[in-house]
């Protein structure tokens, strides 16, 4: 298989890493920095993952590397944000702090290359579980956490017999009525607050959930995560938006998302 070929975008827009945690796809994720740059990289919340460091210690030399590369992408001159979410929500006291080049803020307001502005922020703050009763998030946690094991056996068995990568956690939040529920509630109240903000947009991750979509003249989209899709939101220097999946080294394409997602899907091997 052709290794892919380098891109440049003018913005690359990631959530939802959870270094720091056992599901995180870190090599996934250096591999996609491997092969793309941009002018300007914002990381939309959750990069790490205070939550489950607090629990226990995971730090594995991946997990590092993602930070190392994203330092070094900062010294070479990219722009780099990092918009922090309710996992690494101990950074919000750290907004306007510069780390290597890389900017703590709580929301930002990003101007595309066509004019339009999009509000960009985490989410968690408009997410009223999180917001209103932490202990009930911290329990959809742990739920979390089992669908990520149930994850790693469905992709083993998938891999002994040749098959794509597939998220059963994704599948199910999609699928389950209260799921398609909530996600739908909350991509209405970050339009809300585009609205409120007076920009034409708004970009965020949180819930794990790729998609661009169009709400009452809403631009809203959504990072995704590393955690399950491992996918990205881009934006080419004409100001037109994808999200691009990265289904990790020499591993065969994912699944395609629903219509209303334009998806852009590239593989690559170790470079």
């Amino acid at each position: 298989m052709p290794l892919a070929a380098p891109r440049t975008f003018r913005t690359i827009f990631i959530s939802d890493i959870h270094l720091g945690s056992r599901p995180a796809k870190a090599e996934f994720l250096v591999d996609f920095l491997r092969y793309h740059d941009a002018e300007t990289i914002y990381l939309v919340g959750d990069i790490v993952d205070g939550w489950r460091l607090r629990r226990s210690w995971h730090w594995p030399q991946a997990h590092n590397d993602v930070v190392q590369k994203l330092l070094r992408k900062a010294r070479k001159g990219t722009n780099i944000y990092y918009i922090a979410g309710n996992h690494d929500e101990f950074l919000r006291s750290f907004q306007g702090v510069h780390f290597g080049g890389i900017v703590v803020a709580d929301r930002a307001v990003h101007e595309a290359a066509d004019g339009r502005r999009f509000l960009v922020v985490h989410g968690d703050q408009f997410d009223a579980v999180v917001h209103n009763a932490r202990w009930l998030a911290y329990l959809g946690d742990k739920a979390y956490d089992i669908a990520i094991v149930v994850n790693r056996l469905i992709g083993v068995v998938r891999r002994l017999f040749r098959r794509p990568y597939w998220s059963f956690s994704s599948w199910a939040k999609v699928r389950v009525k209260k799921a398609v529920k909530f996600i739908s509630s909350f991509q209405n109240v970050l339009a809300q607050e585009a609205a409120r903000a007076e920009v034409d947009g708004v970009i965020c991750g949180h819930i794990h959930h790729a998609a661009i979509e169009e709400i009452n003249g809403i631009d809203y989209m959504n990072t995704g995560d590393w955690v399950e899709s491992c996918t990205a939101l881009v934006e080419d220097f004409d100001g037109r938006f994808d999200i691009v999946t990265w289904t990790g080294i020499a591993t065969p394409a994912a699944e395609p998302r629903p219509a209303k997602v334009r998806v852009r899907q590239e593989v690559s091997e170790a470079a």
